[in-house]
């Protein structure tokens, strides 16, 4: 076999390739660039030969982008690492530079390709439900901000607009502030023109939310001086300006991620799960795949979405430690759905309970339902079978001595 290890980087990569002996056989830089990459291919193959692609595993430290697109396509062997693998391989000097990074893979890799899991693309329905899922979930942190921005203008000199919605952000609350942006201009407002603003803004109950926003707004409430006024209200407008179309953009996504989630064979593992909502459920399917093969058991799988401790020990001292290597959005959208499934399903509630009374936190008691999820999960994903309560609570009874 032959091992490059390669180093990327947004303008360019340096490659360093070692044979099964360790001997250097090729050290060169391309550049990110269409020309680039298809020299990189070249320069691999002419090593190995278009007959022995197989044999030459690429050692790199991502799993996305388009140089990783480019090798998969033609045909060479991908292996991630972790970055903080190589950085512990590192000489005592510290010393770094692109050209001892792309050694240092190369190096691990010929040492540990046993131990590294070949990189297998997505489906193509999954990679782009996977894909829109977690562009939503930015989306969604930066309606999050923007919402955040908005109360706290509105606190600054506008603080009886909170009480009026339970929502800053919904249509009608954002549709009654562009049309009343400071509490002059609602207090001079009529009972009927408001009620119009909110009727054009959807809300189901436009007169009698009306009636009551203007007996709220004439009582005595806090005021801010002219200046803060007319600058704050400029601020609000601009805030809404930018918040109206990402609420736009996630209702879109929510539509395009719900008709691809019902295309997949595996939706309705996902489906029937307790509270996983339109939300939860395609969040579940990207991120688990479709490919049976691609974990080793659950305890891979745990380890890859971040719910299982890590042991540390020296000396006297022993305590596990939250996993910090893992696959984030694996990781959140299992705590999520861990979360709202103590709503529902009393042994969930009990477990989370159980672990607040030993005098966990929150979220690490969250964490830890969340890894007796992945193994009930992995399950079902394995067997594609629907989860079911009954032969659940059954399988749980029968095994409560071992129980986590």
């Amino acid at each position: 076999m032959w091992f490059a290890g390669i180093d990327w980087a947004d303008t360019h990569h340096d490659i360093l390739v070692l044979d099964e002996r360790g001997q250097k056989l090729a050290s060169f830089r391309v550049m990110h660039t269409s020309k680039g990459l298809d020299e990189l291919t070249n320069r691999l193959t002419a090593i190995c030969g278009p007959e022995h692609k197989a044999e030459l595993a690429c050692i790199v430290e991502t799993t996305r982008g388009l140089l990783i697109t480019h090798l998969l396509e033609a045909g060479f062997p991908v292996y991630p690492v972790n970055p903080k693998t190589v950085d512990r391989k590192r000489s005592a000097s510290g010393a770094k530079t692109d050209q001892i990074d792309a050694y240092l893979l190369a190096k691990h890799g010929r040492s540990e390709v046993a131990d590294l899991r070949r990189l297998e693309p997505d489906s193509p329905l999954i990679a782009e439900l996977k894909a829109l899922t977690r562009d939503q979930d930015g989306l969604i942190q930066m309606q999050t901000r923007l919402v955040n921005q908005l109360t706290a203008c509105l606190k600054a000199y506008y603080p009886s607009a909170l009480t009026l919605f339970t929502k800053v952000q919904q249509p009608s609350t954002l549709r009654f502030l562009l049309a009343y942006p400071t509490p002059l201009e609602v207090m001079n407002a009529s009972c009927e023109e408001m009620a119009e603003v909110l009727k054009s803004a959807g809300h189901p109950t436009p007169k009698k939310a009306a009636a009551t926003i203007v007996y709220q707004v004439h009582q005595p409430q806090l005021a801010a001086d002219d200046v803060t006024c007319r600058t704050k209200s400029r601020l609000l407008i601009a805030l809404i300006r930018q918040l109206q179309p990402v609420m736009e953009a996630i209702a879109a996504y929510d539509q395009e991620i719900e008709r691809l989630f019902l295309m997949h064979a595996d939706s309705h593992l996902f489906r029937t799960l307790p509270r996983a909502g339109k939300r939860i459920a395609p969040r579940l399917l990207a991120e688990f795949g479709d490919d049976r093969s691609r974990y080793q058991g659950t305890a891979s799988l745990q380890a890859l979405a971040g719910t299982s401790p890590v042991p540390y020990e020296s000396g006297n001292y022993a305590k596990p430690h939250r996993r910090y290597a893992c696959i984030k959005p694996l990781r959140n959208v299992l705590q999520q759905f861990a979360w709202q499934s103590i709503q529902t399903e009393t042994w969930a509630s009990e477990y989370y309970e159980r672990k607040r009374r030993e005098g966990k936190s929150h979220s690490v008691a969250v964490r830890a339902l969340a890894n007796v999820w992945v193994r009930i999960l992995f399950a079902l994903w394995l067997k594609r079978e629907a989860y079911q309560p009954a032969i659940f609570e059954h399988a749980r009874h029968q095994h409560a001595p071992r129980a986590a």
